[in-house]
């Protein structure tokens, strides 16, 4: 038998899945994308891309209901993990590692497990998605009781993700689906379904696109409100953030300016005096109180500004 023949032998005996979710369906405004000009193929993929923030909208419900579970999750010491493949689980790689140089929130609160390990952010591993047993084998790994774990599969199907899911279940954490199929079968399956109804991509299958972008919203929206709830936020400035260059340092004087309302060289002067911590400057100048007394007042009240401040107060 020929080498050629050998190959061929072997993809055919290789594993097929025909998935029929609506990311897999043909869509009617796109199917002769090949054949349109430059500009009308972006105002297909733009028109298209217009569905996503509805979509999201009417999810905002499930959304709540995690982010309500994270917030308790981590406030009793516990973790939140995201399990994903391909683009998917890329998505939750990005969304937890850009969570602590934005909120300085420790880098165990948010684990991303992405299906092939790290090789796979820049290109697919073979078969990594299609491993159940290893999806589970490393939720069992990691995962503990009291933690959240978010699965993220734009089918709905990926069976990485719903082993991890079903073992993390089994360890006494909470689950979540995140997916862009309304109609998977694994929704009765978890302690919250978010089913964003994207529709079929412009590309079909490529669920790097819609399917992607509303994964992306989504996370950033449950991510960004865990912090807000977590006191995180003050009013809408990043209070926590890592001045790690010119411009972040530059950022947190205007903060301080736009939070209080004191001139720049007060701002300046009151960083400089809380060692650089812009929480307890914050605290000291919109409160009037010394540094030592606003560092004690957050300590007092868990790190949260609005509780330091109400201490100082009364």
């Amino acid at each position: 038998m020929t080498a050629g023949r050998v190959e061929r032998d072997e993809v055919a005996a290789q594993p097929v899945v025909r998935v029929g979710a609506p990311t897999e369906r043909r869509n009617p405004d796109s199917v002769d994308l090949d054949l349109m000009s430059t500009r009308d193929v972006l105002t297909v993929i733009n028109e298209a891309d217009r569905r996503v923030p509805a979509a999201v909208a009417a999810v905002l419900d499930e959304i709540a209901e995690t982010v309500d579970l994270a917030v308790a999750a981590l406030q009793g010491g516990h973790r939140v993990h995201y399990f994903g493949a391909g683009t998917s689980g890329r998505l939750g790689v990005l969304d937890a590692a850009e969570l602590a140089p934005t909120f300085n929130s420790p880098r165990h609160w948010f684990c991303a497990h992405l299906a092939g390990g790290p090789e796979a952010m820049w290109r697919a591993v073979e078969d990594a998605e299609d491993d159940d047993r290893g999806g589970g084998a490393e939720a069992v790994e990691c995962v503990r009781p009291g933690d959240l774990v978010v699965g993220l599969a734009a089918s709905g199907r990926t069976p990485y993700v719903l082993g991890a899911l079903r073992a993390s279940r089994a360890q006494g954490a909470s689950t979540v689906l995140l997916c862009a199929n309304p109609e998977a079968e694994a929704a009765s399956s978890v302690d919250v379904f978010i089913g964003v109804d994207t529709g079929p991509e412009v590309i079909t299958g490529s669920t790097r696109m819609k399917a992607g972008t509303a994964q992306k919203l989504v996370l950033n929206t449950f991510s960004t409100a865990v912090m807000v709830r977590l006191g995180r936020v003050y009013s809408n400035l990043m209070i926590d953030m890592v001045a790690t260059n010119a411009k972040l340092r530059g950022r947190m004087i205007s903060i301080l300016i736009e939070a209080t309302g004191c001139p720049e060289e007060i701002c300046r002067a009151a960083l400089q005096e809380a060692d650089g911590d812009l929480k307890t400057a914050l605290v000291a100048l919109v409160s009037g109180a010394e540094v030592a007394a606003a560092r004690a007042a957050l300590a007092r009240s868990a790190d949260q500004v609005r509780g330091a401040l109400a201490l100082l107060a009364s």
